[in-house]
Order: C-alpha cells, then structure tokens, then sequence
C-alpha cells in the first residue's frame, strides 16, 4: 500500500510502497478516508521528541472505514494512544496510508451527522482542547484566552463556548483573529481572564499570560516546548492563588463525549478544516512547513 513515512530527522517526507498491515487477534483493519496533519507532527519531523525506529509513518488523527476483523463496515475514528503507553503516528506507523492496524477498543464509533474529516481531527485538535479545558475546570461565565488559533485553539474557543464562558481569541495572524468573535494580535492586551490556554509555548508567552490572570486564574501549558519561563513565584503566583497546570494528550472517554457533542449538533466543528490535500508527500511536506512558519489555515486533512 502506499504510504508517506518520515526516513531521517530533519529531513522531508517520502512517499513508498510498504506492506499492507497485518492482522493480530482483537485487531481491526482500517481503510483511510482521512488523515488530519498536526503541529506535533512538525515537531516530530524536526527531532523535537523521540520516536520509534524509523522509517516511521506519521499522523495519529485518522478515520476510516473497518474492511477486516470485528464490525466490518463500520465508520470508526482512532484513538491513538495505546494501553502500554506508545502512541499511534509517533511510536508506531499512524494514518499518513491507505490503511491502517489497531486494537479494536481504539476504534471510536463515528457518530451520525459526523463526517469523516471531522472524526480525524478531533481525535487530537479537539480532544486536547477538551482535555485542557476540562483540567482547569472552566464554568459558566469565566473568562477564557486561547492563545495560538489553530486547529487546538480553535477547538478551544469553540468548546469553552459551548461550556458557557467568555472567550478572547490571541493570534498574530490577522486572518486567524477573523475566526474569532473577540480576537486580539497580543497577549499583552489582555488583563483579568480566569484560564488562559497556551498553545504557542514561548517563554515570553507564557510569563506574559500569567500577569494576564485574574486572582485564583489558572494557566493551561498544553503547547510542546522545553524553555523555561520566568515569573515572580511571590508576587505574581502565590499572592494571587494561581495555577500552572500541564495538560498532555486526552482520555478515551472525552473522545465519546465529543463524538456524542457533535452527533447532537451542540459542537460544530467543520470550521476547522481549511485545507484538504491528496496522500502526496509533497503536499504533506508543503503543509509541515507552513506549520512550523506559521500558516493561515487551521487543520488540514489527507483525504487518500
């Protein structure tokens, strides 16, 4: 089958002809119809964090149809995290194929109403969103900042809508802040929110979104980046009573929460994806860059 696969760090996708994946028992075969391209896999292009023997097939927001093993026909999406703790697109070939192997517990069901593309990419954009959001325990009539407008961010606005707080939208792309209600270029213009959602991960971000807290305010760190920031521990953390909180991955169980959100139309999630490409190493290249340049859409999916 054909697939695009990572063959050295810091070097660009190739398209090749691999194997068809091989059933073991409690598996299912997945055939593609879409594949959404995270910044995480940017990150993993680069050698930002380590990942199985390569070559290595990238993408872990994928949905499709099941063609072998239990519930044949079914429309399912795939959590990618795995019980041992490796990861679908990182330790293990992900979605950048044709098809694809997984237990079948980590095939989610595809609700009604759900499209393919959309299933993708909330199993990653939307879920991590969720997942944060859930951690700082946003309620009704709170303040939220997302800053970085992408896919994650988007999601973010969008649910911590839906869970009935205010949202301020923080992006230095202009036709990114468009997408939001109340957008602002940034994080320095905002005072006084009770969470701020950090999707960007300078360090000058990050101390800036803590004065930006409101007493008892919580930071969500959820971007990918190993610099230190600096802030006052006295004045501006403990005086004030707020929390810095890691947010890392999400639960199988929000994945059929958000499914279910999006079955009853209480989450539309289709303004997510602005792009939609071929299984093309060299349009899956072109999308990378643009990520790690900084790019006006927000999702784009492999439609194989």
């Amino acid at each position: 089958m054909r697939a695009v696969q990572l063959i050295a760090l810091r070097q660009p996708l190739a398209e090749r002809t691999i194997t068809d994946p091989k059933l073991r028992e409690g598996e299912v075969l997945i055939e593609i119809r879409a594949a959404g391209i995270c910044h995480s896999d940017a990150h993993y292009r680069a050698g930002f964090s380590k990942l199985g023997t390569l070559p290595q097939t990238l993408g872990h927001e994928i949905a499709g149809v099941v063609v072998a093993g239990p519930n044949i026909g079914d429309r399912v999406a795939v959590h990618y995290l795995l019980g041992s703790g490796a990861m679908i697109g990182k330790d293990l070939d992900g979605g950048y194929a044709e098809r694809i192997a997984v237990t079948a517990q980590n095939a989610v069901p595809i609700g009604p109403n759900v499209s393919f593309e959309v299933a993708a990419v909330m199993m990653c954009s939307t879920s991590t969103a969720f997942h944060a959001l859930r951690l700082a325990g946003v309620r009704p009539g709170e303040k939220v900042a997302v800053v970085g407008l992408g896919g994650v961010g988007v999601s973010a606005m969008l649910l911590a809508r839906m869970m009935g707080a205010s949202v301020i939208g923080i992006d230095r792309i202009a036709e990114k802040r468009k997408l939001a209600e109340s957008a602002v270029a940034d994080i320095r213009d905002v005072r006084g929110v009770d969470v701020v959602i950090d999707l960007v991960g300078h360090p000058d971000v990050r101390s800036e979104a803590i004065r930006a807290l409101a007493p008892g305010g919580r930071l969500m760190l959820v971007a990918l980046n190993d610099q230190p920031f600096t802030f006052d521990p006295y004045r501006e953390v403990l005086a004030r009573e707020l929390r810095i909180i890691g947010s890392s991955d999400h639960l199988l169980s929000e994945l059929h929460e958000l499914m279910a959100f999006a079955s009853e139309g209480k989450l539309d999630l289709s303004p997510l994806i602005t792009r939609r490409i071929a299984l093309d190493a060299t349009a899956v290249n072109t999308v990378l860059d643009d990520l790690e340049r900084g790019t006006v859409d927000l999702r784009t999916v492999i439609v194989p």
